[in-house]
């Protein structure tokens, strides 16, 4: 029986191979950064009000004018399409089951245009990665655009590739290289190989970022092509302001952890920031986000809508991220764990498992609805 977080992760673990779970569940370096945030996010204590006589509570938010049922959204993963077949399909479709937004990763194994194929009433956002070839990056964007989309995040935290040396010893890269080491792997996770990796297989060859250039699938052009798609390490903000002059929609900026940066962009028009340290997966010393959100919510949160993520587990860590001042919440691994652990059945699961929990989570504190949640954020003295 899969009743938390911590239940659908161990049934992932089970599953996946470990070069793919690795990937998800890890940190980088020293792998400080995921229990810092949890020790911060633990830290936080919560002040209940009592005797508010209700017995329902309205989990609606608004982000970018449309209404979430639930104030999370399913947050950009690279390579979610290796976690279930057509995972990237999955995702779309469970979420517009569950009424809240997926924001498509540009390196994921299915194109934009068969997501939105899959899930034509979903809220779909795009997440961004700079091309060092703008024409080819361009040409990326107007896809998402075509394909009905309006918002746009671009990833601000990941100008190189960050340390992760157990994707290194696990054999991952992208196309999938069947080596010694992964072989073994593949072995022993039996279920996972047959319904994934062989499905793939059978739809045309190895798993590939599914964006990338039709060239690239190709091992000669593959090499030629690198330079051309690789992320452009020397992305600045003359390239926001590109990016705000070139998009119709949101701008979102994703990854920013100080006030300069938040002030920064909202002064070049993006109508979003998500404080994020990408899971706690690229600057392992990096600020948490529950320590880096309330100073940006204070400083920009009357100009831009503020999101927030990072090393969420349970409804009870969206509360207290929006208690210091997001509007929403991006999900990264839960929704992955559901969809190893059950497919779209999993998601779903996840989803409404998290729901409950923040639905729960209000009832004890005496709330009705996602408002004013900065007064249930205990500080020293409440309690007196």
């Amino acid at each position: 029986m899969l009743l938390n977080f911590h239940d659908y992760r161990a049934a992932a673990k089970r599953r996946l191979p470990r070069f793919l779970f690795d990937y998800i569940d890890r940190g980088t370096e020293d792998e400080t950064g995921p229990r810092r945030h949890r020790s911060d996010l633990d830290a936080i204590s919560l002040l209940p009000e009592m005797l508010t006589g209700h017995d329902q509570r309205d989990l609606t938010t608004t982000v970018f004018g449309r209404t979430l049922a639930l104030p999370v959204a399913v947050a950009p993963t690279a390579l979610a399409g290796l976690v279930a077949y057509d995972g990237e399909l999955m995702l779309a479709r469970g979420v517009a089951h569950a009424g809240v937004p997926y924001c498509i990763s540009t390196q994921s194994v299915t194109t934009v245009e068969r997501i939105r194929e899959a899930a034509p009433n979903a809220n779909l956002w795009f997440q961004l990665y700079v091309w060092r070839n703008r024409d080819l990056t361009r040409g990326l964007l107007q896809r998402a655009a075509a394909c009905g989309i309006t918002t746009l995040v671009v990833t601000a935290d990941t100008p190189v590739l960050p340390n992760r040396e157990y994707n290194l010893r696990n054999g991952l890269t992208i196309p999938l290289k069947p080596g010694g080491r992964v072989a073994l792997d593949l072995l022993r996770h039996p279920g996972w190989t047959l319904s994934v990796l062989l499905g793939y297989l059978r739809q045309g060859g190895m798993p590939v970022y599914g964006h990338y250039p039709e060239a690239f699938r190709n091992s000669v052009a593959r090499a030629q092509l690198a330079s051309e798609v690789a992320i452009d390490h020397r992305l600045n903000w003359d390239d926001i302001a590109s990016l705000r002059r070139d998009w119709a929609g949101e701008l979102v900026v994703k990854g920013l952890l100080s006030v300069a940066d938040a002030r920064r962009a909202a002064d070049l028009g993006a109508e979003g920031v998500v404080v994020s340290t990408h899971g706690a997966r690229n600057l392992d010393s990096a600020i948490t986000t529950a320590r880096a959100l309330p100073p940006i919510v204070d400083a920009v949160g009357g100009r831009v809508t503020v999101l927030a993520d990072s090393c969420v587990q349970r409804g009870s860590d969206v509360v207290k991220y929006m208690g210091l001042g997001a509007r929403a919440v991006l999900l990264g691994r839960a929704p992955l764990w559901g969809l190893a652990a059950g497919g779209e059945p999993g998601l779903r699961g996840v989803l409404s498992m998290l729901g409950n929990e923040i639905d729960l989570t209000l009832a004890l504190l005496g709330r009705a609805r996602l408002e004013k949640l900065e007064t249930c954020i205990a500080r020293e003295g409440d309690a007196q």
